[in-house]
Parts: C-alpha cells; sequence; structure tokens
C-alpha cells in the first residue's frame, strides 16, 4: 500500500462512503464530517437555513458557541442567544452561552480528537488542526448540510509538507512561527493546498501552540493545516480528562509531499504583521522604538493559558503605559490564569481583563482611536475591522505585546528578559468543566421544546431561480483582495445578520462606497441584475455567508474576478450567484463602473460565457465554480435547490 502522510490518512479516514482510496490532487472528494460548529455571528442564518430542511435532529457532534455578539447593547443580540440556545435543544448540540468562551477555544479543549473531523461557520475552525484534526472553515449554509449528515465537496489538496527543525528562543512564540511561514509561503496564492507540520521541532510545540499556527494558516487562503497526533497531543487530553479521545497519528514512512517548505525554529525572531493585511511580516528589532497608542491581546488564535501566562510574568511587578486589554480564549483558561495568581498581576498592572470572547479582534469593543497605533495579538488585522477606519492594527505575539505594553512603544520582548534562559511559567492544572455547555437533549424531550424567535429574526428569503438572460449594470468595479470585511463589515453592524434584508440594505459595501446598496436595489426594482468586477483575491477572509446572501439580496447575480477564495466561492454558489473569470484577465480593464452588460445562460452546462458589454463587444468569461454547482446556481441557491427536489 502506498506510504501516506498524515493529511491524506485523516482525508481517506473521512471521506464519504467508505473510499479506499484518494483521488489526485484538484479532483473532487467528499467529505462525511464527525463534528460541526456554530458561532453566533454567522449562526442565526445558518440555524434558520437548518430548519428550512425539516431535518429532526442533527447528525454530527454538533456544538454551538456565543462569543461575537456579546455587548448585546440592545435585545437583537440577547434575542438571537435565546433562538440558538432553543435550537440547540431541540436539535441535539451542545450549547455555549455567552461568556463560557471562544468558539474555538472551547472546541479545542473539549469537543477536538485526533482523526475526526470539523467543518464551522467561521473560517478559523482550522484551529483544530492543532489536535490532529481535519478541521476546515465554510459558510453556514454548507454547515448546516453537514449538521443534516450531508457530505462536503472538496478538491483534494496538494499537501505541502513544513518541515520545523531546532526550538524557539525565549521570548518567541508560535505566533513568530505561523507569521514566518506566512512570509515563506505568501497571503494568496495557496488555494487547493493544505499544509502539514513534521519534524523534530515538533516536540517543543505544546497543542495550544500548533493550534495557533493551524489557526493562521487561513490567513495564507490554505484549506486546512494539520499536525501529527503524538505524545504531546496525548498529555493534552490527559490533562482535559479526555483519554478516550486519544489515537496516534503520523505519517508513513515514505510519505510523500508536492513540496517542502524548511523553518528552523532556532532562527526566528519575535516578528510583526504589518497593517493592512498581514502585508509585510517584519522583525520586531525594524520597528523597535516606534509608538503605539494601545494593545489587545486576546482572540482565539493566542489566548490560551500558556501565552497568557506568560504574558502575566512579563507583566509582574510592572505597570503599563498604554491602554490595555486581555480577553481569555475560554472561562476555563481564565479561571486557570486566576488559580496561578496571573489575574491578580493583571490588575496590578493597569490591564483591563476582558470577557471570554472575540471582542477586539472583531470589532467588538476596544478599538483604537482616530488615527491610534494598536498592537493585537488577533490573526487578522483588515482595513476598518478593529471597529475604527484610522486607526493601524499590527498583529504581533502576546510575548511582544506585552514588553510593548510595558515600555509603550513598539518593543522586542527578548530586550526584557535579559539573560533569563527561559521564560517560565506556573503550572497548574487546567479546569475541566462540562457542565459549563447545556448538554444534548435526549430525543424525547427534544422534541417539546418551542423554539424562540426574537421579532428582529427574518425568516432566509425565497430566491428566485437563474433567469435565462441577465442584463443590467456593473454596480462596482473593485481591485486585488476585496475581502468579506469590506463586503459586508462586522463590528456594529454584525447585530444585524439576524435581519438579512436590513443588514444587505445597511452595511453592504458600506466601507467602499456607502452609496451601493440604494444603487443596488434601484437596478433590482427596476427589473435589472447586478454585476460586480473585481481583481484577484475577491472574497478573502472571513467564512461569513451573508457576503454572499446580502449582495444577493439586492440583486447581484454574477461577480466577474481575476481570482476567488475558496469559501466565498461557495457562498456566492450556495445563494446562487454566478462566480465567473476572465479568460484573459487584462479584459477587466475594458470594463467600468456603470457599464450596462448582459449575459446569455444558455452555455451554463459548458461552463463558458461571453459577457456583451455595451460599446465594446464581447468578452470571454468561465466559470470559477464546479459542474456540481450549477443545479444549485440555476435554482437560485442550495435551499431552492433542496427545497425543489423536496417537492419532487
Amino acid at each position: 500500500m502506498t506510504a501516506l502522510n498524515v493529511a491524506q490518512k485523516i482525508l481517506l479516514a473521512n471521506a464519504a462512503g467508505g473510499l479506499k482510496q484518494l483521488p489526485e490532487a484538484g479532483q473532487p472528494l467528499e467529505i462525511q464530517f464527525t463534528h460541526t460548529l456554530y458561532q453566533d455571528a454567522t449562526g442565526t442564518a445558518a440555524a434558520l437555513a437548518f430548519e428550512k430542511m425539516g431535518v429532526d435532529r442533527v447528525k454530527t457532534t454538533s456544538v454551538i458557541v456565543v462569543d461575537h455578539k456579546t455587548l448585546q447593547v440592545g435585545y437583537i443580540d440577547s434575542d438571537d442567544h435565546h433562538y440558538l440556545e432553543s435550537f440547540s435543544k431541540k436539535y441535539g448540540c451542545y450549547f455555549s452561552r455567552c461568556g463560557n468562551g471562544i468558539c474555538h477555544s472551547v472546541f479545542l479543549q473539549d469537543f477536538a480528537a485526533p482523526g475526526k473531523s470539523v467543518i464551522g461557520s467561521d473560517s478559523h475552525t482550522t484551529n483544530a488542526g492543532g489536535m490532529g484534526m481535519l478541521a476546515m472553515g465554510a459558510g453556514g449554509t454548507d454547515v448546516s448540510f453537514a449538521m443534516a449528515g450531508t457530505s462536503y465537496k472538496i478538491e483534494m489538496p496538494q499537501v505541502v509538507q513544513v518541515n520545523l527543525t531546532g526550538a524557539l528562543h525565549p521570548g518567541v512564540l508560535a505566533k513568530d512561527v505561523i507569521l514566518n511561514v506566512l512570509k515563506v509561503i505568501g497571503i494568496k496564492g495557496n488555494k487547493g493546498i493544505c499544509l502539514e507540520y513534521t519534524g523534530p521541532g515538533l516536540k517543543s510545540l505544546n497543542v495550544s501552540d500548533r493550534a495557533t499556527i493551524c489557526n493562521m494558516g487561513t490567513e495564507g487562503g490554505v484549506a486546512f493545516s494539520i499536525f501529527p497526533s503524538d505524545d504531546i497531543t496525548k498529555a493534552y487530553l490527559d490533562g482535559r480528562q479526555r483519554s478516550k479521545d486519544y489515537q496516534p497519528l503520523s505519517a508513513d514512512a515514505g510519505a510523500t509531499y508536492s513540496r517542502t517548505v524548511e523553518i528552523n525554529l532556532s532562527d526566528l525572531q519575535p516578528t510583526i504583521a504589518l497593517y493592512p493585511r498581514l502585508k509585510s511580516m517584519d522583525p520586531i528589532k525594524a520597528h523597535a522604538g516606534e509608538p503605539i497608542d494601545a494593545v489587545f491581546i486576546g482572540s482565539c488564535t493566542n489566548a490560551n493559558y500558556e501565552n497568557l501566562a506568560r504574558v502575566g510574568e512579563i507583566l509582574r511587578g510592572k505597570k503599563v503605559k498604554v491602554d490595555t486589554a486581555i480577553a481569555p480564549g475560554s472561562q476555563a483558561i481564565a479561571r486557570q490564569l486566576a488559580q496561578a495568581g496571573y489575574l491578580e498581576i493583571f490588575y496590578a498592572a493597569g490591564v483591563r481583563v476582558m470577557e471570554n470572547a472575540c471582542s477586539a479582534c472583531i470589532g467588538q469593543g476596544f478599538s483604537p482611536a482616530s488615527k491610534g497605533v494598536m498592537l493585537s495579538t488577533a490573526n487578522r488585522n483588515f482595513e476598518g475591522r478593529s471597529g475604527t477606519e484610522t486607526a493601524s492594527v499590527h498583529l504581533v505575539s502576546p510575548a511582544t505585546a506585552a514588553a510593548s505594553a510595558v515600555m509603550g512603544c513598539i518593543t522586542d520582548p527578548r530586550d526584557m528578559l535579559g539573560s533569563n534562559t527561559e521564560l517560565a511559567i506556573k503550572l497548574v492544572p487546567p479546569v475541566v468543566d462540562m457542565d459549563s455547555y447545556v448538554a444534548p437533549l435526549p430525543p424525547a424531550e427534544a422534541a417539546k421544546v418551542k423554539m424562540v424567535y426574537g421579532p428582529d429574526i427574518a425568516p432566509l428569503p425565497t430566491l428566485d431561480p437563474l433567469p435565462a438572460k441577465l442584463s443590467g449594470e456593473v454596480l462596482l468595479k473593485l481591485g486585488n483582495e476585496i475581502t468579506t470585511d469590506h463586503i459586508q463589515p462586522a463590528g456594529k453592524y454584525l447585530s444585524l445578520r439576524s435581519n438579512a434584508d436590513e443588514y444587505a440594505k445597511q452595511a453592504t459595501f458600506v466601507q467602499v462606497d456607502k452609496t451601493f446598496s440604494s444603487r443596488a436595489a434601484a437596478v433590482r426594482d427596476a427589473g435589472k441584475h447586478g454585476f460586480i468586477v473585481a481583481g484577484d483575491g475577491y472574497g478573502m477572509g472571513s467564512s461569513r455567508e451573508h457576503a454572499g446572501l446580502c449582495p444577493r439580496i439586492l440583486g447581484v447575480r454574477a461577480i466577474v474576478a481575476k481570482g476567488f477564495e475558496r469559501i466565498h466561492l461557495a457562498n456566492l454558489a450556495n445563494f446562487g450567484i454566478l462566480g465567473l473569470t476572465f479568460e484573459n484577465p487584462a479584459d477587466a480593464d475594458r470594463i467600468q463602473q456603470g457599464a450596462e452588460v448582459s449575459l446569455d445562460m444558455g452555455t451554463l452546462d459548458t461552463g463558458a460565457f461571453k459577457l456583451v458589454v455595451k460599446g465594446d463587444g464581447e468578452i470571454p468569461l468561465k466559470l470559477a465554480q464546479g459542474k456540481e454547482d450549477i443545479p444549485m446556481i440555476r435554482a437560485g441557491g442550495a435551499l431552492s435547490l433542496f427545497a425543489s427536489q423536496q417537492a419532487a
């Protein structure tokens, strides 16, 4: 039998239909996921989609976590949380209430298991790859179909080996590792690959470190990242009282990879990813002394016990000089920090200890001042994501963030550690409390549960089929790397997500063109169709499916780009929007915003199109989505197709 690497083993083990052999890279592969994950910002719409399917109980181990919309100004967010709790009880999910922690943190602690698989309605679901788990983000509708027992289609990825040698020096953390990996592989052009970490350097990385690295693989556009399951994994699970979930998982001798990236951990330095969008990963030394206004230490990427304990050791006996906030990844982590005395150190240092939630990572509190400079340990620093459009947010490790908070400027933490050969932390047992979740009810009790709908929770709209011809206007002409934050921003708009019509009206492309929603609605109401033209990397970032749904509500039926990101392209298909690419990318220059265009659907099955541009002839296009998506696009979206199939 052919020698397999870890990624191939886990894909084969979770392939639908008892597959005996994996396809070649780039070919279709269906995964039957064992676990699913919702969070509250994307979960309400996803749960509404699940309800439309008419399934009486989830078919996976399903976890729903409240972690994004925790400010709860007014009733809307609380109503969403009550709805999700009633949904969990009705359909057999675990429910994690507000304050219990960030979805990826609690999932890693209490649910992730080597050799299993999870698909989540958040792009950083990849976090669980640090446990030796196949972990992928997707749009909420796709997650809902997986919960209903439907397999999920992917392309067989190329497996890229990241071989780790050496060991990290004090003051250099896992965040610095992944920033340097991204510096090598880039943040675009990695569609259709997974990263598999190997080598002797693995032994210096605990499960939390590994999760940090897998979490931010998403920022490189990779499908997923994975570590082997070894003695370090076993020790983590033993500590969480989950020894039964352990299974070893390693590459066979002679396993091969599409290519190898070599990373010597001993050579790495504390690193900073400059605003915006990880455009530049520089050594901290290159920016030492530059002033800052605020520091945020948290997010699913870095808010684990080991990292925050290191922060505590750096802050011990000191005061911060700039506004500094810490948000532990979970209540269990916060309790562990309290038992070790680190919360007292944080308070004594003048730090604001925030709720165990996403918070400043997604612009939900602790936004920096106008034109301010913030250091953040989060995973993403898109324009405006912090809640302050004019602020700059640079990404660093928790050690760098803590040292900089003390000094009031960008600081290499090694300069504070001096001759210390090790940044020793106080070790106390992990806090294990499964009673912090609302467990699934038995089916007989679940059947009696009454769903709770707040007044602002609106049913998902019924989407009409694709017409024989699209004819309308280019509503926007955009450049490269348009993110889902550009399309459908979060922050102060998060509360609108349970009402897609209102979210579309108030927020769609508001950071790009405040007139977009009204212009798009006018074209739609005139009986015409909206088009968007963009460069490469369209839809990078979050898995938020509203970035597909809301433009569709406003009448957008086709997006023509030089290239799309994986999750967003699937979301477009789920809502009946054509994703098209140029046969000749230079043709993008021929199309201007406001141009009158049309597209005949007679060639949909072939995947080849001719875009007719008034006054400039025809431009050849091709379907970016798969041929298997055509019935869904033709029907108007995934739920429309499902409804028609049920009716038949």
